[in-house]
């Protein structure tokens, strides 16, 4: 297929951070166009290898091609954790969650022969996210947290403890409401962007009854595709940028406003926050 001029892809793209055959990330594709925004590529599994076909297509087909990826991009610290997961940790373990710290000591997730560099360096993408907002083409890759998002777009998420617990692989934690109720939010938040074709697939997640691990990663690919598309069309000022390249970021919705926590946490770590 020939390039496709005034089209935008936005892809989102749920890791499995070891690249593990058995239990693979998930990826979708939201394109934007003369239209408006539709949900072009329903949320599927899909390894690193097969993630990258994906985008090659869409970078082909696309103007341009913008990857939302829920996985750390930039890791430079050798132990610890990175500035931005602190200061995003201040307000995800406030509403009880946690953050995976990231440092090139986790063998297999940022180690030298992780999957993620090589998947980087394959996909040639620029990582420049204020670029991508404002570049006419090109292929841009963002890092996301559909946590930091989740607590942004719903209200009632973010309070103390509050966080929601639909991850079907932890079978004490999870709760069937939460799960109804993230999958609620992610719709909400894509007809905020006016996003189309999303309705039903929601719908049909939200009335599982039993929901398995892959479904949370589609509905988390789902999200990491609206975070990115929410950067490119919402104004600026409902979007957050963390961090640096330097050190690592990550990007998140504030359509709420900057909670208090992140700017504390930052001002107190020295990290940008815009």
């Amino acid at each position: 297929m020939s390039l496709q001029a005034n089209v935008i892809s936005v892809v989102g793209f749920d890791s499995a951070w070891t690249d593990n055959p058995k239990a693979p990330g998930a990826i979708c594709v939201i394109r934007l166009d003369g239209d408006g925004a539709h949900l072009y590529l329903a949320p599927r599994l899909a390894s690193f290898a097969e993630a990258l076909d994906v985008i090659r297509g869409e970078s082909n087909d696309a103007q341009k091609c913008v990857v939302a990826l829920d996985q750390p991009t930039i890791v430079p610290n050798l132990t610890g954790s990175r500035p931005v997961d602190k200061v995003a940790g201040s307000l995800i373990s406030w509403i009880g969650g946690g953050v995976q710290p990231a440092s090139r000591s986790k063998k297999g997730m940022f180690d030298d022969a992780a999957p993620l560099w090589r998947f980087k360096e394959a996909l040639g993408a620029i990582e420049d996210p204020e670029l991508a907002r404002t570049a006419s083409s090109g292929t841009f890759l963002l890092e996301v947290f559909p946590a930091l998002a989740l607590a942004a777009i719903e209200n009632a998420f973010c309070s103390r403890l509050a966080a929601p617990k639909y991850n079907p692989a932890n079978r004490k934690r999870f709760k069937i409401n939460d799960w109804q109720a993230v999958a609620e939010a992610v719709r909400r938040f894509g007809m905020l962007n006016s996003l189309r074709h999303l309705d039903e697939w929601c719908s049909v997640a939200a009335s599982s009854e039993t929901p398995r691990k892959a479904d949370q990663d589609k509905l988390d690919a789902l999200l990491c595709g609206l975070i990115g598309l929410h950067w490119l069309v919402a104004p600026r000022d409902q979007s957050v940028m963390i961090g640096d390249l330097e050190s690592g970021y990550m990007i998140a919705p504030v359509t709420n406003g900057v909670h208090e926590r992140l700017h504390a946490a930052a001002r107190q770590r020295d990290v940008p926050i815009t």
